[in-house]
């Protein structure tokens, strides 16, 4: 009996490192980068509905917005996975219904990463329309990148767009998603 206790005992830390680790989709802003492949981001364009001036927040929740809350982390790297301090990110999407705000900044707003080039953003899951997320990532020194992240890896929603490519497909775990943005810096 003392062995399969043991045995019981040895399984239940092994299980318990394992589940503290940190993995992408669970780690805080403030965690060490944890992606970082060499590549860059791929461009996909300004696409829709974007308004210069957006709000600055980390969060787009506001009374009114309908859908299902939606965290989402990350961090602005280099190609050599240097965290980007003070890059500016401007998100916009569609509400849970698949509609954007097209008169005001309702589900658009910007944020400058931190020291460790870490963004937090509350938000919402957006509906139909491929769910996805734009986002304007401007380096300090003026670069600028315009790309659409995508929620659910593996939806058939996001084949028949042109614009899809798995390497912008958030990590998503929950409620919670996690993406890091690599411009091409060094």
């Amino acid at each position: 009996m003392s062995a399969v206790r043991t045995g019981l005992v040895l399984m239940a830390l092994v299980m318990l490192a394992a589940c503290s680790s940190s993995s992408p989709t669970t780690a805080a802003p403030s965690a060490t980068p944890t992606i970082c492949h060499g590549g860059t981001t791929p461009e996909r364009g300004e696409g829709p509905y974007h308004k210069s001036g957006s709000p600055e927040r980390t969060s787009l929740l506001e009374p009114g917005v309908v859908g299902t809350p939606f965290s989402l982390t990350g961090h602005v790297l280099t190609r050599s996975c240097k965290p980007i301090a003070a890059a500016v990110l401007d998100f916009w999407q569609a509400d849970g219904n698949g509609v954007y705000d097209t008169t005001g900044y309702r589900l658009q707003g910007h944020q400058s990463t931190d020291a460790r080039g870490a963004y937090r953003l509350e938000t919402v899951i957006p509906g139909e329309y491929w769910q996805h997320i734009h986002v304007m990532v401007r380096a300090p020194n003026g670069a600028i990148l315009f790309t659409q992240l995508y929620l659910f890896p593996n939806s058939p929603r996001n084949q028949p767009n042109p614009l899809f490519d798995k390497s912008l497909e958030i990590k998503v775990s929950g409620s919670k998603g996690y993406f890091d943005f690599v411009l091409n810096e060094d």
